[in-house]
């Protein structure tokens, strides 16, 4: 069985950890070394950034979509992004798109549902924590989303921008986003979705006693599942 799965980096912080979490992934789910093939394309973050900030969806969407044609020329049977933030956009990058696309917020409501939580908090930028692409996906399924309040926005956008994107750890920042979560749970939050892909640099589940969904890595294993019932059901 032969499978080229495509990933659409946009973060290369959070591709790069998308990547390890796939194989991760493919280890537990086929047998020893049998490997999926991973190739994964990117724009420059500078110019999703600056599309973002100008509310610009429909250039977004065409980034997207450019990468997806990228990696279809190579032979990916299907794409997904690890980056929460532009989530919002997958719907338009699928109308032009060779090949079908996942959406990780699809993935990760489904997954919450099965653990029966109703109340989740969601960690992440000012574009996500704000935006609509997790608060719609999950509302529609009867979730509720709380976000963090305006000043641990503010936090959260500054940790992910000045440090995360460049891999820098730093351990105040760790203790300040465990407080975010802490917060949030004081709430009523049953769980937290990490809603950023560089946030497991710094919130895992050994330094955190909060169920966390960790939305890069369940994309990685929906993407793995959906690769191998696609061969499966072809063959």
């Amino acid at each position: 069985m032969t499978m080229h799965i495509g990933i659409v980096g946009v973060s290369p912080e959070g591709a790069a950890l998308c990547y390890q979490q796939l194989f991760r992934h493919a280890a537990i789910l086929l047998e020893p070394h049998l490997h999926p093939t991973v190739s994964v394309h990117n724009i420059p973050l500078a110019q999703y950034i600056d599309a973002v900030r100008r509310d610009d969806w429909v250039q977004v969407g065409t980034y997207l979509s450019d990468s997806a044609k990228r990696l279809a020329s190579i032979g990916a049977e299907f794409c997904f992004s690890p980056d929460n933030a532009i989530q919002h956009a997958v719907q338009l990058a699928k109308t032009n798109s060779p090949i079908p696309w996942l959406k990780m917020t699809d993935a990760v409501a489904s997954r919450i549902i099965e653990d029966q939580r109703q109340t989740v908090g969601v960690i992440g930028t000012r574009y996500v924590t704000t935006g609509s692409a997790y608060q719609t996906g999950l509302g529609i399924k009867g979730i509720k989303l709380v976000r963090p309040n305006d000043e641990d926005t503010d936090l959260l956008d500054n940790i992910i921008f000045s440090e995360l994107v460049y891999g820098i750890i730093e351990e105040e920042s760790r203790e300040a986003m465990l407080a975010v979560i802490r917060r949030l749970c004081d709430r009523g939050c049953e769980g937290i979705i990490l809603g950023n892909s560089e946030a497991p640099l710094l919130i895992t589940p050994e330094n955190c006693d909060v169920p966390l969904y960790n939305a890069s890595d369940i994309m990685a294993e929906h993407a793995l599942k959906y690769a191998i019932n696609t061969h499966k059901n072809a063959s």
